[in-house]
């Protein structure tokens, strides 16, 4: 599933090309995604300009001039551009068709993902109100996740994973964060002290602008906007490497099932 980095990653490979742009037309092909895509979209867009493109946690914000359109990756969605002429193949939902020929294209083959409209404020749409703190922001500090958690008798990979609490930390990035930090995956989180919830906050940030760089996993059939996958899956100091010796102690690495999850992480490293 995309996570934050991949979503960032397209959003950051999709805006030279798009914001400025003037809106032509809407193509929907397959209505029936995660919610169904408003068929208004193919009259309130047409003539309007994208502004600017912003994420908030793992859906990407369209800023239209009238309104925000909204949209989520699912399980394997990819946004792509290409010439609007392209013929669409079987997975393909949803253009966006641009005056200068070109189209942002919609490719989901689980059709988890969503196209929605804000006609207002985004940050208070049903879907995104209840969302936590965004890391590599200055509302992400040590401080307030510490208080946060003080009540949280779960491990501390599972709080990580709370999108009520802190958002776009997915499977991958908690395990690989952990280990950065030193902390084992199964502590309570009510059981960090300040000085370890300022190390995982760090650890969190570093690992999350590491994938950026890096652009996004190779999880599934995500695709950067440009078509390439990414590749911060293949970096990976234990995500995926049960059995395989720890780079920084050389013992071994563990698999464990947390929240039907699986979780990797050095015993030896993380306390």
């Amino acid at each position: 599933m995309p996570e934050l980095p991949e979503v960032e990653t397209t959003r950051r490979g999709l805006a030279p090309h798009l914001e400025g742009q003037l809106i032509q037309s809407v193509i929907i092909r397959h209505p029936t995604l995660r919610w169904p895509v408003p068929q208004q979209l193919t009259t309130l867009l047409p003539g309007k300009h994208i502004r600017h493109i912003r994420r908030r946690a793992k859906y990407l914000l369209f800023d239209t001039e009238s309104g925000w359109l909204m949209v989520h990756l699912g399980m394997s969605g990819s946004l792509r551009v290409l010439p609007a002429h392209t013929a669409p193949g079987k997975h393909d939902h949803f253009d966006l068709v641009l005056r200068n020929g070109m189209a942002m294209r919609l490719c989901d083959p689980r059709r988890f993902g969503a196209v929605l409209w804000a006609g207002h404020d985004p940050d208070t749409h049903p879907l995104l109100a209840t969302l936590g703190m965004e890391p590599m922001t200055d509302d992400f500090t040590a401080e307030k996740f510490y208080r946060d958690t003080r009540t949280r008798a779960a491990p501390i990979k599972q709080v990580l994973m709370d999108s009520h609490l802190l958002v776009g930390v997915g499977n991958i990035y908690a395990s690989e964060a952990l280990f950065v930090a030193g902390i084992n995956p199964k502590t309570q989180a009510k059981r960090l002290s300040l000085a370890r919830v300022q190390r995982l906050c760090d650890a969190v940030n570093a690992t999350l602008q590491r994938a950026i760089r890096a652009g996004g996993s190779t999880l599934r059939n995500f695709l950067k906007a440009d078509g390439e996958p990414g590749y911060f899956q293949l970096e990976s100091a234990v995500y995926g490497r049960a059995g395989a010796a720890c780079r920084q102690c050389g013992g071994l690495i563990r698999q464990i099932r947390q929240g039907q999850r699986s979780t990797f992480y050095c015993p030896h490293c993380q306390r």
